[in-house]
């Protein structure tokens, strides 16, 4: 283990009470001394080539934007589970098609507000805005808008002090720096995603402000949440993802008490080569399970539209519904009809083809209301999910 002594930031002690505890301000980014790239080099050249393969995808596949629809749907899940939530990815998509029942409620409200809250940066920052921190305000009142953490100050930096871990801050796993000490900190992290004179590649930017946001924690409620979406708005805003595709809350939570280790490492050491190296590691994990997902998915479409092809007449109207299917893996026949804009008879023939085939299962039972759902694609979509 390599101690930086100069790169710790600031412990301050305070009473209250009749009880102390230590808050710690870290160092403004970036870390000086600088970066020991040599440490860092092999891993980051295949996390650049990982991410490479994983852009390239918008090219093979057939309509990325039902990928990316999905895709940000298993991230909202992931995050949110990260967070102690128990919602699958199959709530989620129950949740939004108001087919409701048995859904546990608070859990899936605070997934739904997560796509709402990433659906707003990302609608904000490709119409030109800044990633800044009146965007993470914005985001964040949205994640809170509505269910557990709506009483937490949405939208709002934190006027009181928090911490991880424990009942208080005297016995707390981790004190993050006092909300007198907040804004100078959150400007300065403002400051180094702007800075044009930091010359870092973009993915050691994205793991450098990601530590420095969790270590901040500039909110009573949603930090995890916020700071895991800024890698991901970081690599659109350099270009480094035309789309955004990559978001690692599948190995923060594999490799949950790693990670956290990792990020009390470098606030007890000032080691962050080795932080970087973890979050490398996680790159070109994520990335390459994207790419994966993407290829099996691909191939399952292509199989099963193979399959229908062989029903003769009916094939036509039934490759309509397996395309909606794509974007809504679970759905029942009077919303095939208004989205595909066919008969609710041709709908009905339609998802019993596809019944037949095996490709969707009714999961009801009944005779009317019946729910059907893409489960090959679904299953393959909520792998660690």
């Amino acid at each position: 283990m390599t101690v930086f002594p100069e790169r710790m930031g600031e412990y301050i002690k305070y009473s209250v009470a009749g009880e102390t505890y230590t808050s710690y301000a870290p160092k403004p980014l970036p870390p000086i001394p600088a970066i020991e790239m040599q440490k860092i080099h092999p891993l980051l050249d295949r996390a650049n080539i990982a991410l490479g393969r994983l852009d390239g995808l918008s090219i093979l596949l057939p309509d990325p934007s039902l990928f990316l629809y999905m895709y940000i749907r298993k991230e909202a899940v992931l995050s949110s589970q990260i967070e102690g939530t128990q919602s699958s990815l199959s709530d989620l998509l129950l949740y939004e098609s108001n087919e409701v029942a048995g859904v546990p409620n608070q859990d899936i409200v605070e997934v739904s507000n997560y796509v709402a809250a990433m659906e707003h940066g990302l609608k904000r920052i490709q119409g030109g805005f800044p990633l800044s921190l009146r965007l993470i305000r914005e985001m964040h009142e949205v994640l809170l808008s509505k269910g557990r953490g709506s009483g937490k100050q949405p939208g709002e930096f934190r006027r009181s002090q928090n911490w991880i871990g424990g009942t208080r801050p005297g016995n707390a796993k981790f004190v993050p720096p006092p909300p007198e000490r907040l804004m100078d900190l959150l400007g300065a992290l403002e400051n180094f995603l702007h800075d044009e004179t930091v010359t870092l590649p973009v993915l050691v930017k994205a793991a450098l402000a990601h530590h420095q946001f969790e270590t901040i924690h500039p909110f009573l409620d949603g930090n995890g949440r916020l700071g895991r979406l800024l890698i991901t708005f970081i690599l659109c805003v350099e270009s480094i993802l035309h789309q955004p595709m990559l978001y690692l809350s599948l190995y923060f939570k594999t490799h949950r008490q790693a990670y956290y280790d990792h990020l009390q490492l470098v606030r007890e050491t000032g080691d962050w080569e080795e932080w970087i190296r973890f979050f490398l590691k996680g790159v070109i994990e994520t990335a390459d399970q994207a790419v994966t997902t993407a290829q099996m998915i691909l191939k399952l479409f292509t199989e099963d539209r193979k399959n229908i092809e062989t029903i003769g007449k009916p094939s036509a109207s039934t490759l309509i519904v397996h395309h909606y299917l794509q974007k809504y893996p679970i759905t029942e026949a009077k919303k095939v009809v208004k989205h595909c804009k066919i008969t609710l008879p041709t709908a009905n023939k339609s998802l019993h083809h596809l019944a037949d085939l095996g490709t969707v299962k009714e999961v009801t039972g009944k005779t009317r209301n019946k729910i059907y759902v893409y489960q090959k694609y679904l299953d393959i979509l909520s792998e660690g999910a």
